[in-house]
């Protein structure tokens, strides 16, 4: 079933409709690989901190603890798939979380467009580029050139098994940023909405787990109605999470197989008991966690730093 030609829309129960009416048959649920960028220069960057909240001060940076946090969180994912680590540049501090900037669809690379101009630096990275084009032998789709931020698969949580995107508009994406994502990954329907003010990304309050489940903070959406379409869509697998949750990072979360999801340590003990058991024994994933404080003083933690190879 092909609906990849509806474009995004705000009308919650026009998505849930074509949500409902799609099975998991888009594409693999989880990726086949990943890559990292190293944290070289890992500073704090003013441009980023102007809206993102989650930032820490710049003496609370630690560029020494944050590449051996970087080492073991290589180490740690490398256990369940192939890991390609390129390495960062101290002229973009924030290319510790790359999947704002690369992601992929099979046999396709997408270059976002960054808000800040310390981020776009990211995008012209041939390396990176060259490895997907020349050694892969992807396709590129380049959305880094034109006018409308779009930061990718922080803006646009994305259901693979489906091709169902969820986009939370904030300064890091506009409407029209939303709608060249959806089709660049060429889904089949995506849902646009606005996140709760002070919300700088989707992916912080929404996570979309191996298709399958959804931890989501509801208090980071600005109409209520977008949490009731991801309790429609996954049932009980609609998984809420507290402000504490949230403020730890528990949403930003990933699955990297069917059967385990990975998050930083910080957001694996801020889990309520419920929480833990409704991922571990109702879903049926071992939650794995890596600690990272020092890379979460960069605003990001465990998800950010994944990019996706499908």
């Amino acid at each position: 079933m092909n609906l990849s030609g509806i474009g995004p829309t705000r009308d919650c129960e026009a998505f849930l409709r074509i949500a409902r009416a799609v099975g998991p048959d888009f594409g693999p649920a989880t990726a086949r690989a990943a890559f990292l960028v190293t944290p070289e220069g890992f500073v704090r960057a003013e441009q980023s901190a102007r809206d993102n909240r989650y930032m820490a001060d710049a003496a609370d940076f630690d560029a020494g603890a944050a590449q051996a946090e970087h080492r073991a969180l290589q180490r740690a994912l490398s256990s369940e798939l192939p890991l390609i680590a390129f390495a960062g540049d101290p002229a973009t501090p924030d290319a510790v979380f790359p999947n704002n900037v690369f992601a992929t669809a099979p046999g396709r690379l997408i270059v976002g467009r960054m808000r800040h101009e310390v981020r776009r630096r990211e995008a012209a990275r041939d390396d990176i580029r060259g490895f997907f084009r020349d050694t892969l032998g992807y396709r590129e789709h380049d959305l880094s050139v034109q006018p409308h931020p779009c930061e990718l698969t922080g803006a646009l949580v994305i259901d693979r098994a489906r091709g169902l995107g969820f986009c939370g508009l904030s300064e890091r994406c506009d409407e029209a940023g939303a709608a060249l994502m959806h089709h660049a990954f060429g889904l089949r329907a995506t849902l646009v909405f606005d996140l709760a003010p002070g919300e700088y990304h989707t992916n912080v309050v929404l996570a979309v787990l191996a298709g399958r489940a959804a931890l989501l903070s509801p208090a980071g959406f600005a109409d209520p109605e977008v949490p009731a379409v991801l309790a429609a869509l996954y049932g009980p697998m609609a998984i809420a999470l507290s402000p504490d949750e949230q403020a730890a990072f528990a949403a930003n979360a990933i699955a990297l197989r069917p059967d385990s999801v990975w998050m930083s340590r910080r957001a694996s003990e801020a889990l309520a008991a419920v929480t833990r058991r409704r991922l571990e024994d109702d879903a049926g994933f071992t939650v794995r966690d890596v600690p990272l404080a020092a890379i979460e003083a960069g605003g990001g933690s465990l998800r950010c730093c994944v990019g996706e190879i499908f």
